[in-house]
């Protein structure tokens, strides 16, 4: 089944260059953050694994089965991360790795003050109205699909991180706090739309992101949710992204598409149901959207699901 966003492509350690056949360990150390490509070629089970820095981890290639927060195991697979605090063991699984067919993951391990200065950065930049908090990581949503931002800001530290050029420590800072921007805006959304299924009504943000859901299946435009939010459109665009880093539409088109996938399970929805049901009026962009999203097209990805049974 497609997964999210897929890594480029890294290349495997050379055979005479290993020193072990499980999570053989490439590091490539910057002033705040640490590049760590992991590479298994055989069979192992309960592999513990400790950072003592936030980790942010991202399949490669292969698969594992990982064991994280006393919850239940779960499959970890190339176009998904994880994010792990500080000290967390991650105890993994190779249950398909061999030489034919290697596992590889990169793990990109942050120093805690470059975190707190992002942080700050997000308090005094990013608070608007009746929405000032104080921004934080959380781990409620700590394994996810790639989106196509994530992935090209993580390609780009990749090959930032294992460059030799002389400014990588610069380039890297750059990329790496628009990383941690984007993981705390998705974690604050996940955060909101928790919340506003419980009360819509606590604050203008639990209030937009319920009337979405409740009419997810409807066509509306953007300027009902301007009027209930009480902002101009450019407002609304403004106050949406700054919250949650994307737009108002790319987010409702994501969810419209999260519900598409669910739909499509069902053998007897055709294309065209689903796209209506998922309030699209035109079956050709709902095709195209889903496309561009998923890599595949609705009906081949429904195709996908009924031979995975």
């Amino acid at each position: 089944m497609p997964a999210g966003k897929m890594l480029n492509k890294i290349d495997l350690t050379a055979p005479g260059r290993l020193n072990t056949l499980v999570e053989n360990r490439r590091v490539f150390n910057l002033t705040n953050c640490e590049l760590n490509i992991f590479e298994s070629y055989q069979q192992a089970y309960r592999v513990p694994l400790t950072f003592t820095d936030f980790v942010i981890t991202s399949m490669v290639r292969g698969k594992k089965i990982m064991h994280l927060y006393d919850k239940p195991a779960f499959e970890y697979m190339p176009g998904e991360t994880v994010i792990v605090p500080a000290n967390e063991t991650m105890v993994i699984d190779f249950p398909e790795a061999q030489v034919e067919n290697p596992t590889q993951c990169i793990a990109l391990a942050v120093d805690p003050r470059y975190i707190d200065d992002t942080l700050h950065y997000l308090d005094n930049y990013y608070n608007a109205g009746d929405e000032q908090h104080n921004w934080q990581l959380r781990f409620n949503q700590y394994h996810f699909e790639n989106d196509d931002e994530v992935t090209e800001i993580i390609n780009k530290l990749i090959r930032v991180c294992s460059s030799g050029d002389k400014a990588k420590n610069i380039f890297a800072d750059l990329n790496m706090k628009e990383l941690l921007i984007r993981l705390v805006q998705s974690q604050h959304l996940y955060q909101v739309v928790a919340e506003s299924q419980e009360s819509n009504n606590s604050s203008r943000l639990h209030y937009v992101l319920h009337y979405i859901h409740e009419h997810l299946t409807e066509k509306f435009s953007i300027d009902i949710l301007c009027r209930q939010a009480y902002l101009s459109r450019n407002m609304f665009f403004k106050w949406f992204r700054e919250q949650f880093g994307l737009t108002p539409l790319e987010y409702i088109n994501r969810e419209r598409i999260r519900l598409a996938k669910q739909l499509l399970a069902d053998k007897k929805n055709s294309i065209t149901s689903v796209s209506q049901q998922c309030g699209f009026s035109d079956v050709n962009y709902f095709v195209r959207l889903f496309r561009k999203a998923e890599g595949v097209t609705p009906g081949s990805y429904q195709g996908l699901l009924l031979n995975d049974r």
